[in-house]
């Protein structure tokens, strides 16, 4: 399918999204979004080929945040008869497709060049594995404008970096750059930025080579951010039994047993 804000390709059980409007630094207008929504929603699929979705953005920047003159696309919110709201486009598009990723089946990496910003830096969070070139930064810029931080960063920060830090980065609304970020605990890998994508697409290789279970993993260790104790060992009995089903399980105890590289399929 052609679309006017973003590249895709699949290869190797990669899908690989590009965000391509780099004369905004990748700004996530409705627009973009809804081509987003529809590119996640197709990799999803059993039938798509795809293990592990990378998101990444052309040009200088992964994301600048929202874009809200940019209203194109089916899902834009219908005026508030009360007046400007502006979390209304919050409610009818961002946050749907936020909570999708992180209910999404197969793994996530992102790799962020550059800006990474409001949203964009929410984006960027959402990643299972986050690689950011030398150039890339983090920014809750809300402050600036009057307005308070979105698309799930007042959840994910504090829990990636802390309170401190978390409350550092949306008060006083600075650039924490690549290097700072590693620090932090807010990315997994920093690169030069030639080697971003070419880092993020063989991590990508690593997990749609591995088996079914990465996606239950993966959102095993999403829902531990709000679960007891008790509860998280129920979820991965639960988990533990689906896996146990799966023909990679199989095909795993095998390969250790013969002393081989296993053949994962991803079912």
């Amino acid at each position: 399918m052609a679309y006017s804000k973003l590249k895709t390709s699949v290869q190797d059980g990669i899908g690989l999204i590009t965000m391509t409007d780099p004369g905004t630094l990748n700004a996530a207008g409705l627009d973009l979004m809804d081509e987003l929504q529809q590119t996640f929603d197709a990799f999803a699929k059993p039938d798509s080929g795809v293990r592990c979705v990378v998101l990444t953005g052309e040009g200088r920047g992964f994301c600048s945040g929202a874009n809200l003159s940019g209203r194109g696309g089916p899902q834009a919110p219908a005026p508030d008869p009360e007046g400007p709201d502006a979390g209304a486009a919050l409610e009818s598009v961002y946050n749907p497709f936020m909570k999708g990723l992180r209910d999404y089946p197969v793994p996530i990496v992102t790799a962020v060049n550059g800006v990474a910003a409001g949203v964009g830096c929410s984006l960027a969070l959402m990643g299972d594995i986050i690689v950011a070139a030398e150039s890339a930064y983090f920014l809750q810029a809300f402050r600036r404008i009057g307005l308070v931080p979105d698309g799930g960063s007042t959840y994910l920060l504090p829990r990636a970096i802390g309170r401190a830090r978390a409350m550092e980065m949306a008060l006083l609304g600075e650039k924490i750059g690549a290097a700072k970020a590693l620090e932090w605990g807010l990315v997994n890998r920093v690169t030069p930025d030639a080697d971003l994508l070419p880092t993020a697409l063989a991590i990508a290789k690593e997990l749609a080579n591995g088996p079914a279970s990465l996606g239950q993993i993966r959102k095993m260790m999403w829902e531990s951010l709000d679960a007891d104790w008790a509860g998280q060992l129920t979820t991965e009995r639960k988990a533990q039994r689906i896996a146990g089903k799966s023909e990679d399980f199989i095909e795993g105890v095998s390969a250790f047993l013969q002393k081989r590289i296993a053949a994962f399929k991803g079912r």
